[in-house]
């Protein structure tokens, strides 16, 4: 017998497995984080209203997001591109004077024929964003142009070229002869010189090394991928040299009607037969005519459609509640080479979300699929700490823009065995009661 007194006058309860089944209901908004510790809304940590005791399930239910991404960016390492020069338009072997375009020539051919092969490239940075067809033609246009421009200015400053070419240096403006277009038929970019033969060097191993930006520092985090390796990508290129060619050189007949404009040479110049190249340009589809006398017009079409929509989906992970597996971009390693495994992750993330518009807008969505289970249950839910990402495990900017969203817990609440007694408000006169087992 025991010698410990068992007496109590508050007696256990027993388990009896039955439990109440609630869905709670959390409402998020990424300006309610402690904005001393966490400036970017992209990672943060929130302590909840109240603590969740076991937590069946979650998943994320309704969303509200900004669409104010960039896609063109320099941590996505894709706002630079590279050409070169082949064969220069040279005034003198066509029996044209002009002392400007002779200085012009005198400039192209110095930097084109340097010792250091990098300095024959001329390297475009364009401005971060997001871009329309039209504007990114635009963009690259005034770009290709601008560069030109800067390195012809330097040569004309040094004092010996200055000497040799003063009226050159005198009257030069700007470099003009590059004019790039958007096919909106076909969705493609074409570029174009209205002189000088060109080459797209997108094979350029220096553009993903040079020192506009530090890899290792800004995408530290990223995954390496072969998709979206730079900004010839996104406009239709691949990662081989794309060079110009004439008319002729391209025989491809459709594209070279004779320009019927008596007060200029006869010739073959590209043409869009399905009008104007810009509203109301009023060129009939002619978007590249010679810039300088018996200039032969150079041009290459893009391969491939240009891609500008940016990212599709938004990865929101939780620490500690991740479910959703998720594979990983193909690339070159020693992994890879030595073994025929998947290269994804497990757990890597608790929800999908997909991008349904560009910017700038606000995209409202719910019904999450993903569900996160525990059993048994989460014994309790305190804290959560967010992050938001995209697919190459680049981090989602939304700056100044707040976003909300709300999750589902679905929790189980222990109920005791109860026995209840009934009385029938129909029968109240003859006393009938009766117990009742509710669950």
């Amino acid at each position: 017998m025991s010698s410990k007194n068992t007496f109590t006058t508050h007696p256990l309860i027993p388990n009896s497995n039955q439990y109440f089944y609630e869905k709670k209901y959390l409402s998020i908004h990424s300006e309610d984080r402690d904005y001393a510790k966490y400036l970017s809304s992209s990672e943060f940590e929130i302590t909840l209203p109240q603590e969740y005791l076991n937590v069946a399930s979650a998943r994320l239910y309704s969303w509200s997001f900004p669409a104010n991404y960039n896609v063109f960016s320099v941590p996505t390492y894709n706002i630079t591109m590279s050409f070169k020069f082949n064969d220069l338009y040279n005034p003198g072997a066509l029996g044209v004077s002009d002392p400007l375009l002779e200085g012009i020539f005198a400039a192209l051919y110095s930097i084109s024929n340097s010792e250091k092969d990098l300095i024959t490239q001329f390297f475009v940075v364009i401005e971060p964003g997001f871009y329309n067809p039209t504007q990114m033609a635009i963009e690259l246009t005034n770009k290709f142009n601008e560069i030109v421009t800067n390195k012809i200015f330097l040569f004309f400053e040094i004092p010996q070229n200055k000497a040799l070419y003063p009226i050159a240096a005198a009257t030069f403006k700007e470099y003009d002869r590059f004019h790039i277009v958007y096919n909106s038929v076909n969705q493609k970019l074409w570029f174009g010189n209205s002189a000088d033969r060109f080459t797209l060097t997108n094979d350029s191993v220096y553009i993903y090394e040079k020192d506009y930006v530090s890899q290792a520092c800004l995408r530290r985090r990223e995954l390496p991928e072969y998709a979206n390796w730079g900004l010839p990508a996104y406009l239709g290129f691949s990662r081989c040299e794309a060079p110009a060619y004439s008319v002729d050189e391209a025989s491809i007949q459709k594209y070279t009607p004779e320009f019927l404009d008596t007060a200029l040479p006869r010739q073959k110049v590209p043409r869009f037969y399905y009008g104007d190249t810009s509203e109301g340009s009023g060129d009939n589809g002619y978007w590249l005519l010679p810039g300088a006398p018996q200039a032969t017009v150079y041009f290459l079409e893009a391969p491939y459609k240009i891609s500008f929509m940016g990212p599709p989906y938004i990865y929101m992970e939780i620490e500690g509640m991740n479910c959703l597996d998720e594979t990983s971009p193909w690339n070159l390693s020693e992994y890879t080479i030595h073994n025929n495994q998947t290269n994804g992750v497990v757990n890597s993330a608790f929800a999908k979300i997909a991008i349904p518009t560009t910017p700038i807008s606000q995209w409202f969505d719910n019904d999450m699929g993903p569900y996160k289970y525990w059993n048994p249950p989460a014994e309790r839910i305190s804290k959560l700490k967010f992050k938001f990402r995209y697919h190459n495990g680049q981090i989602c900017e939304f700056g100044q823009f707040q976003f909300s969203f709300m999750l589902e817990f679905n929790i189980l609440k222990p109920q005791q065995e109860r026995s209840y007694s009934i009385r029938n408000a129909f029968d109240l006169g003859q006393n009938q009661s009766y117990g009742s087992k509710f669950v």
